[in-house]
């Protein structure tokens, strides 16, 4: 029996993950190294998708690897703080300039916490957030009409469009004195990694200050593309700020800073904000982590944020219509799952929704042949054959 039809019977669908799903069913990994991952079948192709963005160093980098290995030698996890977590909140610390840091296990879990986090500290309940923004699977920042969502979710939270400072302004003007926070993604993913305009930006902090509101900016993907986040480009302070992805070194975790004010609901007291998790910060991760940002500072970040830049730039020239910045790429086709295929049988593993994540590991190579594989399906003469 094949792996597919052993799937099927044991899992709805065949796979445990909605955002990996293509019809009829994806193929399945069995093995990562470097940029290249072998599927079940034996075919071999360049990973673009590299878990969605959170392999920055690409499959089975031998300083993550070791760094995890030791860690677990002397345990997995504990039902004790460790050090591990200790260094790397010190390490987000230095390089964000964001004062403390509190972990969890993955980024849709940092943005309840964030949002929890939001509503200790003011004590308000609505949180303002924007359509088509991706901010994980919780009941708060998904569609109420999202079958299984709680309708009482939508009591909670105001959503407006993408970077609309009219419709922002009149918002806050009615509501701003119950908004515990307003939430946005810098360059959001689902909704076409569009950077924000520096302007709107501005704007928005200006509005939630003077509504005393708190500025919640999620990097669960975004914060690869500089050493402290993409809010730094945009010289913003927010008073808080999800991650994830990048910062587990390819293992789960996700973790949310603020300053020692703003996280001070988490401080134990009787009254403080309960919140758990089994496997939060355990030692693996945090080593992993830590490791994989020590191999990915400020150099390396340029480098593959130009080699992006270069890729995207290319892709232009050739017809294919492309957005995003630095590392990230979002390739526009009217069919997804047609161009996921496409990219597929020609070497090449994308995300669903046409997203690309570069990793350190690709050579010039590498993108050559992704160049070449996306410019055959999407470039001007593509006859899209498969």
């Amino acid at each position: 029996m094949s792996v597919v039809d052993r799937a099927r019977r044991v899992l709805p669908g065949g796979n445990t993950r909605t955002t990996l799903f293509v019809p009829p069913h994806p193929p399945y990994a069995v093995r990562g190294e470097g940029a290249i991952v072998t599927d079940h079948t034996g075919h071999q192709v360049i990973d673009c998708n590299n878990n969605y963005t959170s392999l920055i160093h690409g499959h089975a980098h031998p300083e993550i690897l070791g760094a995890a290995t030791e860690a677990a030698r002397s345990g997995t996890a504990f039902g004790l703080p460790t050090a591990s977590e200790v260094a790397l909140a010190e390490h987000l610390r230095d390089r964000t300039g964001i004062e403390q840091w509190r972990f969890c296990n993955s980024g849709t879990e940092a943005v309840l916490m964030l949002l929890r986090a939001a509503r200790a500290r003011t004590g308000r309940d609505l949180i303002v957030r924007f359509d088509g923004s991706y901010h994980g699977t919780g009941d708060a920042v998904v569609s109420p009409d999202a079958p299984g969502v709680a309708r009482s979710a939508a009591d909670s939270v105001l959503v407006l469009p993408q970077h609309d400072l009219e419709a922002l302004t009149a918002a806050m003007r009615e509501h701003g004195d119950r908004v515990a926070a307003v939430l946005i993604d810098l360059m959001p993913n689902r909704a076409g990694l569009n950077p924000a305009d520096p302007a709107y930006v501005t704007a928005l902090r200006e509005l939630t200050r003077q509504y005393g509101a708190l500025l919640a900016v999620d990097e669960v993907i975004t914060f690869r593309l500089h050493e402290g986040g993409l809010h730094k480009q945009y010289g913003l302070q927010p008073d808080l700020v999800s991650v994830g992805k990048v910062i587990g070194g390819g293992f789960p975790v996700g973790a949310i800073g603020g300053s020692a004010d703003v996280l001070s609901p988490f401080v134990p007291a009787p009254d403080a904000v309960s919140w758990g998790g089994t496997f939060s910060a355990n030692p693996v991760t945090m080593a992993a982590g830590l490791t994989a940002l020590s191999l990915f500072g400020s150099h390396e970040i340029a480098e593959l944020n130009r080699r992006g830049d270069q890729l995207r730039a290319r892709l232009r020239d050739a017809g294919v219509t492309v957005n995003g910045s630095g590392s990230l790429l979002r390739l526009m086709a009217p069919d997804p799952t047609d161009l996921w295929w496409n990219l597929y049988r020609r070497g090449v593993l994308g995300g669903t929704n046409g997203l690309l994540a570069l990793s350190t590991a690709m050579s010039p190579v590498h993108l050559d042949e992704i160049a070449d594989a996306v410019t055959a399906v999407l470039g001007r003469g593509a006859d899209h054959r498969v």
